[in-house]
């Protein structure tokens, strides 16, 4: 993928390559002394509070699933450093991204339908209820006749 092509997740999602910005860090955890000098990890930055691409609603959504990696600023902070090179890292960082704004652009769910229960299942259960206060009824003392 290049830079300069946008990546259309849905009619109201689209995320256009200005709208992302790309640093590369040093990654943490093992690798030896090439850990120390080369920077692979991708911390990839998208300002979805500016973005033109998405519609209100999935720029609400976007945000709220994206958590703690969202600023306050409205942009979304994605750190990828699983892999040793650069290009899998920012492939990696563009995937989740791509995942979340997706999951952001989902329809919402149909609302439910209210239902009622039976006329039989409202009978059963007041039976069942009614047989279950005579029994706890007999278990009480034995009174003197």
């Amino acid at each position: 993928m290049t830079n300069d092509d946008k990546i259309t997740i849905a009619d109201d999602a689209v995320i256009h390559p200005g709208d992302l910005h790309e640093d590369f860090i040093r990654s943490s955890g093992p690798g030896g002394q090439n850990v120390n000098k080369v920077a692979t990890a991708v911390q990839l930055r998208f300002d979805a509070a500016n973005a033109q691409g998405l519609s209100d609603r999935v720029r609400e959504r976007a945000l709220k699933f994206a958590g703690q990696r969202a600023t306050k600023d409205g942009v979304i902070v994605i750190e990828a450093g699983r892999f040793r090179t650069q290009e899998q890292n920012r492939a990696d960082a563009r995937a989740r991204l791509t995942a979340l704004v997706a999951k952001a652009a989902e329809p919402p769910p149909p609302p439910r339908k209210k239902t009622r229960p039976s006329k039989g299942a409202v009978e059963r259960r007041l039976k069942t209820k009614a047989g279950r206060s005579t029994v706890k009824k007999l278990r009480g003392r034995v009174g003197d006749d």
